[in-house]
């Protein structure tokens, strides 16, 4: 027996020290089962203030772990994988419906969120997350077409159907995202956004297929720079993008499509896998705070839900109907469904199908 216990020791105390030694990464990482110490937060790029996460942790005494998606199914894919435990995600609309159907998320303690009575009555209570069980309004705004005054001086761009004008041959840049290009084709004929009516699908397509001659191309970012510097005259985007794009380059213009566009909006939410829920609660309540909401609004440039934040940014932007519109006017406009996997993966089949007949 000794022999074996020569062996056994040595290996035990071994595995031990591993044992220690993972545990202390695990909570440098943010992945202990308390974790009061980290709040790892999983976000869209560049969509918050660096000053902010800076503040928050000198504030709390939490370090945060910033991580970011670009796209709604790429983040909730991670999450139900559980191979990382975020604390905090921003999701979409329709993916907060989506997460909350799957049992992906954690019912809010609206006790810990005292900050919540700044928001704007408008932006609770929505379809997509009735009561506000488990998110919180991070941003909102809308998909319209920002254009160049100086090359287009004599077009308004106030219709889906300009974008079909012969007139703008190589000239459009398209947002490389299925529910942004089939909406809008589907809007230019008169059906919902949500349309799930194969007939209207196909009809959508094949409209989309006659604009291919004026699309330049079909990107994600790069639609920012290419509009400041005046690479494209046109382009479909979101609000915030825009914003960011028109205080580049005084030529351009935003309009929101008056044959109905998507009204979005992106919410922070607690995933069940969360390991610090205090800390994100902690966090929510500290970005609904109207000091930090109005410095982060300014830095994204995205439009805030937050009513006394919106009170602190510039006259300017406060006044700015193109990305605070009068919400009574925004009728025609739609929050995007949940669409279901199947219909979600249809409408992916029929933007491939329209970007592979551009070439």
């Amino acid at each position: 027996m000794k022999p074996l216990l020569k062996i056994f020791i040595p290996v035990l105390v071994a595995a031990t020290l591993m044992m220690v030694l993972a545990a202390g990464m695990n909570r440098a990482e943010g992945y202990s089962g308390k974790s009061s110490n980290t709040l790892t937060i999983y976000n869209w790029g560049d969509y918050i203030d660096p000053s902010l996460i800076t503040k928050f942790e000198k504030e709390t005494g939490i370090k945060v772990i910033y991580q970011t998606f670009d796209s709604n199914e790429a983040m909730m894919t991670k999450i139900e994988q559980g191979g990382t435990t975020f604390d905090i995600a921003v999701p979409s609309d329709y993916a907060i419906n989506k997460m909350k159907d799957e049992d992906l998320l954690i019912p809010l303690d609206h006790s810990k969120l005292p900050n919540e009575k700044y928001l704007d009555p408008e932006f609770m209570d929505l379809s997509f997350d009735e009561g506000n069980q488990y998110s919180i309004p991070y941003f909102w705004g809308t998909l319209g077409i920002i254009y160049n005054k100086e090359m287009f001086p004599d077009k308004s761009f106030d219709t889906w159907d300009s974008l079909w004008d012969p007139a703008l041959k190589n000239q459009i840049m398209l947002i490389d995202g299925a529910r942004e290009v089939m909406g809008l084709g589907l809007n230019s004929l008169g059906y919902s956004l949500n349309d799930t009516n194969e007939a209207h699908l196909q009809q959508a397509l094949t409209k989309l297929k006659k604009m291919t001659p004026n699309v330049k191309a079909i990107v994600g970012d790069e639609i920012k720079l290419l509009m400041a510097d005046n690479e494209a005259g046109v382009a479909v985007t979101f609000s915030g993008e825009a914003s960011e794009m028109l205080s580049e380059n005084e030529d351009l213009e935003y309009v929101i499509p008056k044959d109905g566009s998507n009204l979005w909006f992106d919410n922070m939410v607690i995933p069940k896998t969360a390991k610090n829920v205090d800390g994100a609660h902690q966090f929510i309540n500290f970005m609904l705070d109207p000091e930090n909401a109005a410095i982060n609004a300014e830095y994204v440039g995205y439009a805030t839900p937050n009513m006394a934040a919106k009170k602190l940014l510039p006259k300017e932007v406060q006044n700015d109907e193109r990305f605070y519109p009068d919400m009574n006017e925004l009728d025609n406009l739609e929050v995007y469904d949940n669409l279901g996997k199947r219909m979600l993966s249809h409408y992916n089949e029929l933007f491939l199908e329209f970007k592979m007949y551009r070439k």
